[in-house]
């Protein structure tokens, strides 16, 4: 057992990573940073960090009663009232550790929970999470604690009264559950008509999704001169937010911004942001969002498209952008050259000092515009609207100007079309 480092005397939390014998040491490294930083963003101060080689998991205690002994006698040398554990137990393995060290034991998965609940806003983004933590809690509520504190994770020495009122408290978290399921299915419902209303308007619509913390919501900012919360922790935000964004001609789009991935991100939790991440099913295309600085940029770039893969999104054109290029030394540029092998439409940005954000829009002005044939349409004279309508809602690749009429080659989403039908090349001879 390894044990990293002590911080302060006020530290209250004792984290444990496994180490699997063909683990080697950067992907180690990197999961302490993970859940140092998932654990921070909690609000669990830290005493110590310990890796634990693991030959094979203990059913009973995932780490062997021997082990456990020790991380329970330094947990009472730190005076900490809380063991973290960045594997997932089950719920089995969670009581027995509690029985044997006297302390709350939780894992990575009930962390991410818990800055979830503090992240909730909106009223969606609460039930959510709450019926997240209820099936969570469901199979554990024999557990020594039911609940974790936002300071000390659980007294030491104390019991909840889940084994006392076992059943009672079963029928209730299953009322809960249910309750819970309805009203949100309600919240949905005025969710998708939202969608549908937005869908109906003739503007052209991207998500901006990527790694938590690579910068998303300081894009979506950025492209919009909105002013949506942006904070230097993981999972700043969990609801979607949209936003318009006016392009060089003059037409806008839409631009949603969404909750953050993360390596391993629980599929319960997922599929409780369903909503949130459905934004992207319906988009014309993607953004996604990398942390150029970020050591592990190439892990979080594969984690990100795994998660799209799974939402069957992979068929919309993706515009990758490289944020922090300010901040990018030279064994990340060699990450960077392998995702630009992979990726035809790339930007490097820098959100701090403002760098290529003209060159971000020009690109996403290209992508957008790029998904659509190539149109030609003869405007009359007299229908001067129909010229600033194509302005405004089209690219335009040529303008040619005849003594009645204006031919104009135009690249335009597809809900612009049927106002423009009588004024199509193929719909009319052509005029002279």
């Amino acid at each position: 057992m390894h044990i990293l480092d002590t911080e302060t005397q006020e530290d209250q939390a004792v984290l444990v990573i496994t180490k699997e014998q063909q683990t080697d040491e950067k992907e180690i490294e990197a999961r302490v940073f993970e859940l140092r930083s998932l654990v921070r963003t909690m609000g669990m101060p830290i005493t110590k960090t310990v890796i634990v080689p693991l030959r094979s998991v203990h059913p009973k205690t995932f780490i062997g009663k021997g082990k456990a002994d020790e991380i329970r006698e330094l947990a009472d040398e730190t005076d900490s009232s809380c063991i973290i554990f960045e594997q997932n137990l089950n719920p089995s393995q969670q009581r027995n550790l509690e029985k044997a060290t006297d302390l709350c034991v939780i894992d990575r998965r009930e962390v991410i929970l818990q800055i979830f609940a503090d992240r909730a806003s909106t009223k969606e983004a609460v039930l959510q999470v709450n019926l997240a933590r209820l099936e969570y809690s469901l199979p554990r509520l024999t557990r020594a604690w039911t609940h974790l504190s936002r300071q000390r994770g659980g007294t030491k020495g104390t019991r909840g009264e889940g084994e006392k009122q076992l059943e009672v408290d079963r029928r209730i978290a299953l009322k809960k559950i249910a309750q819970t399921k309805r009203e949100l299915s309600k919240v949905k419902e005025h969710r998708a008509t939202q969608r549908k209303q937005r869908r109906s308007l003739p503007v052209p619509t991207g998500s901006i999704v990527g790694y938590t913390n690579a910068g998303k919501s300081s894009l979506l900012n950025a492209l919009t001169n909105a002013e949506v919360f942006v904070e230097n922790k993981l999972f700043a935000t969990l609801d979607p937010t949209t936003r318009k964004a006016a392009l060089s001609g003059g037409s806008e789009i839409l631009l949603t911004d969404t909750v953050g991935f993360i390596r391993d991100l629980p599929h319960d939790l997922i599929e409780a942001f369903s909503s949130t991440l459905e934004e992207s099913l319906y988009s014309d295309f993607i953004i996604l969002v990398l942390d150029a600085s970020d050591n592990d940029v190439y892990e979080h770039y594969n984690t990100t498209k795994q998660v799209l893969h799974d939402l069957s999104v992979l068929d919309k054109p993706v515009i990758t952008v490289f944020n922090k290029i300010d901040l990018c030394l030279g064994e990340k540029n060699h990450n960077l050259q392998k995702i630009k092998a992979r990726e035809p439409h790339w930007v490097e940005i820098s959100l701090k000092e403002e760098t290529n954000l003209d060159e971000c829009l020009s690109l996403i002005e290209e992508t957008v515009y790029g998904i659509y044939p190539l149109d030609t349409y003869e405007i009359p004279n007299s229908r001067y609207d129909m010229i600033e309508f194509l302005r405004k809602h089209a690219l335009i690749r040529r303008e040619t100007y005849y003594d009645t009429y204006v031919e104009l080659q135009v690249q335009i989403p597809e809900q612009f079309k049927p106002a423009l039908q009588e004024f199509q090349r193929s719909a009319q001879p052509q005029m002279t």
